[in-house]
């Protein structure tokens, strides 16, 4: 019989792992799994365990979450000996990795949910620690990931669990490879190619990747330096490639020189993280006596500490005010994070000197965060000339050039004047490449004109930036109008959220007057928050870049000194209708009540409960919110301020969020080429900015001839032959979405542009969720499906705003409709419960309540109710069937769907059948019960309980 592609690569793969070292085992079960981690275990500690001992190591591995068994791995290990002594070992050597033992063995068989063969797993120290699975060439690396997912929920965890050890996966199809950390609840956005220093990918797994990435030192380092244990969120992180690069740079500047240097990393490619880990790294060397993290305003501070935390508990001590930051230096503290106004002081200040002065001559290394907002003044120069002994590194997205740079009273001073050497850099168009970040769509609304000589001469609007024009009521008017009119559209229904730039916090009282009043009319109902404080009102004339900080630069920031009493005023108005709307109770009475303003707004957008946020400069740098993906900009913006501020919208979510919104109502072009080249390189343009809505549309168009080659009609979906077929039409019916997803962003959008008809799209996406429902439905099947790892990705469907509480209104207005309408109202309900995923499980319940429950209601306003009564009815009658048919406890299993529903954690097969009252399943009939019934619970919740609460 031929050899299938897959299973030669799988061969050619462990014949080159073997060559960079690494032990071939024949492991065919968990049983000789075990056999050969004790072996392993003792030949890596040089001791014997008897099986009473190694029983105790077993009760050790067997302990905890994926989370919590990698806490153990790193953890020195004891146990008490047979004998009454006490034994120390370890799992894994972290400090000299690779001191440990290296075996690759493949097709390892384990049975939980459903029995699974593993394709090639690389063991250290007889510990599974990482997983690769292998796709034939030509199939979708996506396919990989959801097999994997697949085994997390069916058989890692399965009697001893210790495949929950693994750290990291590896996914190929031979020509591209990808690696990820053990983490459920990350999307595939969260795989990374792994690349060489300079970016370039190595993504063919036998031809480069293999022998960089899963060289033994190499892959054994990335697990025990490069993986970080989220603490908040209880996950496992891995290291992109671009970050365990600069971790290394900053590594080898310290241990082998004195000299300063910069990271270029591009807004938005996870800063924080590569930050965290070089000072963890770097506050560990003996050689350096503390790691100072550095960044600008309270805010960021209180930022940072959170983050730092979340990465190691307990890891930084925040420092609240400049006494407790003097004590800091001078105890054991290993890693401070305070912000530059408060080191200022602390080196300042006659009060401080005499503690500060005693570390003068320590080797203290200082990270500063976003370098070219907190160093370019005084207190740089301040900081040099006090400490004797200390390395200086900056972290930066928009580095200054000498094109950027703004003079002061230093005059013109780069990045690279004030730190030297860049270390590494990882731009714009690498991060869109790598799809570490979105590309931007740039809209430019507004034309303006000045008539001369009785003749209309367009004017660019640089030209005529008066205050005048562009504060006038009329053109507010026609820009808040246009918010108000397309923000749906721009935001996917609201899925996601917006912010709006202004000039002034003049002009950004006359833009929340205008849309508070067009609320009241009941133009609008979105929930529109705003935040400013002191900052002088001038025009920005000279759009120098820089945003100004609006909290002032004071050791404490009291961030309303200064504000115009007329300002404050209408702040506090703005702030009433947020407590109004969120029943909270902030004020501008103290700095406190302000600061917590600060971040419930942070928090409220972050959660997508406010719709839009109107600024002039706050929040325009560091504020990271991957849901919002719509940037409206009045405001003059250049160079390095301009990235900064567009680079709120391109944070990676789904793929529904496809690119980040820019609507400009100024004629920013020229501003956003320039910027867009100084910070990637001339080429950079059409990468980083989405083409135009025509390009969109002839794409769409083609990709719908591409549809009907597979399924000329709606009909011939039907007839379909082979799975084959059906992967063919999901393929091409799901590049049509895409493009739509993106066309539907676009203020210009409308079906009659495109090919097909809006209609023809619903009924072949009726079709597409039809064969959705199959693959889903379809436990019964002995064999795998080559459909079941497919993603679907319904999120492109997904709407929020079309729910049952929508369809509820619905079924009111077709209650009260007049004969000639009501045929209408329910082709539009029957069209939603065909076409909404979330909705097509309810779809025959919604029919049945239209048919027989809907005529005999009187009053509308008794519709809500019925629908409930009518739902609570149908529920119970199902529960009471379920059980029934196959003979289940009713307490066992209502407690049961109760669990899942609260740990969102899939019932496993011997808990399902644990349900069962009387004789159980016979062996050979335990996977068939098992899958028929668990498939029943997760209908049945699917059904009545899934979706009916929002």
């Amino acid at each position: 019989m031929a050899k299938q592609p897959e299973q030669i690569l799988e061969e050619q793969l462990v014949v080159q792992l073997q060559k960079l070292g690494y032990g071939l085992v024949h492991i065919k079960d968990e049983t000789e799994l075990i056999a050969n981690l004790k072996s392993q275990l003792e030949k890596h500690n040089n001791i014997q365990f008897s099986p009473k001992e190694f029983e105790k190591v077993l009760n050790i591995l067997s302990k905890g979450s994926v989370f919590e068994k990698a806490k153990t791995l790193r953890e020195k290990q004891h146990i008490v000996r047979d004998n009454g002594d006490n034994l120390y070992f370890e799992f894994i050597n972290t400090e000299y990795w690779c001191q440990n033992q290296f075996q690759v063995t493949h097709q390892v068989s384990m049975e939980g949910t459903y029995k699974n063969r593993y394709d090639v797993t690389l063991l250290i120290n007889g510990l599974p620690l990482v997983q690769i699975e292998l796709k034939r060439r030509g199939l979708e690396l996506k396919e990989a990931f959801n097999q994997i997912n697949r085994y997390q929920r069916h058989s890692f965890g399965a009697n001893s669990a210790l495949f929950q050890y693994v750290q990291l996966f590896i996914i190929s199809n031979g020509v591209n490879t990808k690696y990820y950390a053990n983490n459920r609840h990350q999307s595939f956005k969260q795989t990374f190619y792994w690349t060489d220093v300079e970016n370039k990918r190595q993504t063919n797994i036998l031809n480069g990747f293999t022998d960089t990435f899963l060289e033994p030192c190499h892959i054994s380092k990335m697990i025990c330096k490069y993986i970080v244990l989220n603490e908040t969120n209880k996950i496992l992180m891995v290291l992109r490639p671009y970050q365990f690069y600069a971790v290394e740079a900053l590594i080898n500047q310290v241990q082998n020189s004195t000299h300063n240097g910069y990271i270029w990393h591009t807004t938005g490619s996870g800063k924080t993280l590569t930050s965290f880990k070089a000072s963890q790294i770097l506050m560990n060397l003996p050689q350096v006596k503390k790691v100072v993290f550095v960044v600008d305003r309270k805010d960021l501070d209180y930022q940072t500490n959170k983050e730092f935390n979340s990465f190691s508990k307990g890891s930084i001590d925040g420092t609240a005010n400049t006494k407790s930051l003097v004590k800091q230096f001078s105890d054991d503290t290993k890693l401070i994070v305070t912000t530059i106004q408060k080191l200022n002081t602390a080196i300042s200040k006659k009060q401080y000197l005499g503690k500060m002065e005693l570390m003068q001559d320590e080797r203290i290394v200082f990270i500063f965060d976003e370098c070219h907002r907190s160093q370019f003044g005084e207190t740089h120069n301040r900081i040099k000339s006090f400490f004797n002994n200390i390395q200086m590194f900056g972290f930066t997205g928009t580095p200054i050039f000498a094109d950027n740079a703004v003079k002061n009273e230093l005059g013109k001073r780069t990045t690279k004047e004030l730190f030297g050497e860049c270390l590494h850099k990882y731009v714009i168009t690498d991060a869109i490449k790598d799809e570490n970040v979105l590309k931007f769509s740039v809209e430019y609304v507004g034309r303006y004109k000045r008539k001369e000589t009785a003749t209309e001469i367009d004017i660019e609007v640089e030209d005529i930036d008066t205050k005048e024009l562009m504060e006038s009521p009329a053109r507010l008017e026609k820009i808040a109008d246009y918010i108000i009119a397309n923000h749906d559209r721009k935001t996917h229904g609201k899925t996601f959220t917006g912010m709006f730039c202004v000039s002034s916090v003049e002009t950004l009282i006359k833009f929340y007057d205008l849309l508070q009043r067009k609320k009241e009319e009941g133009k609008h109902n979105l929930k529109i928050a705003t935040i400013f404080s002191y900052a002088a009102n001038e025009e920005d004339a000279d759009a120098n870049g820089f945003l100004p900080e609006e909290l002032s630069v004071v050791e404490e920031p009291q961030a309303l000194y200064g504000l115009q009493a007329h300002s404050r005023e209408k702040l506090d108005e703005f702030i009433g209708h947020y407590n109004e709307m969120f029943e909270t109770k902030f004020s501008t009475k103290d700095s406190e009540s302000f600061y917590n303003y600060y971040n419930d707004i942070s928090k409220k957008v972050k959660e997508r409960k406010v719709d839009i946020l109107l600024v002039v400069n706050m929040f325009l740098t560091g504020f990271d919110s991957p849901t919002l993906n719509t940037l409206y900009v009045d405001k003059n913006l250049k160079y390095h301020g301009l990235i900064q501020a567009y680079s709120r919208t391109n944070r990676i979510i789904n793929e529904q969020k496809s690119q980040g919104n820019i609507v400009v109502f100024r004629n920013l072009k020229n501003a956003t080429d320039k910027a867009i080249t100084l910070f990637s390189n001339k080429e950079a343009i059409e990468v980083i900015i989405m083409k135009p809505y025509e390009d969109y549309v002839g794409k769409f168009n083609e990709a719908f001839i591409e549809l009907l080659k597979i399924t000329p009609t709606v009909n011939s979906v039907n007839d379909l032959q082979t799975e084959d077929d059906e992967l063919a039409f999901i393929k091409a019916f799901r590049d049509l979405m895409r493009i739509k997803n993106i066309l539907a962003a676009f203020s210009d959008f409308q079906w009659a542009d495109l090919a097909m008809n809006e209609q023809l799209f619903e009924d072949y996406k009726s079709k597409y969720l039809d064969l959705y429902d199959k693959v889903k439905n379809d436990h019964q099947k002995e064999k795998v499906s080559i459909l079941e790892d497919v993603d679907f990705e319904l999120e492109l469907i997904h709407r929020d705003e079309i729910n049952v509480a929508y369809i509820i209104q619905l079924l009111i207005k077709l209650k009260s409709d007049t004969q000639k309408d009501v045929s209408k109202t329910e082709k539009e309900i029957f069209n939603l419960l065909n076409n909404e995923a979330h909705l097509r499980s309810k779809r025959e319940l919604i029919e049945k309540f239209i048919q027989e429950n809907l005529p005999v209601i009187e009053d509308n306003d008794d519709v809500p109710q019925e629908f409930e009564k009518f739902w609570n009815e149908e529920q119970q009658k199902a529960f009471s069937e379920l059980v029934k048919e196959e003979n289940l406890s009713s307490e066992k299993t209502e407690k049961l769907i109760e669990d899942y529903l609260f740990a969102e954690r899939e019932p496993l097969r011997d808990e399902v059948l644990e349900l069962i009252d009387g004789e159980k399943p016979t062996l050979l009939q335990r996977k068939k019960t098992g899958d028929r019934i668990l498939s029943k619970i997760l209908g049945f919740v699917e059904t009545f309980i899934n979706g009916m609460t929002k």
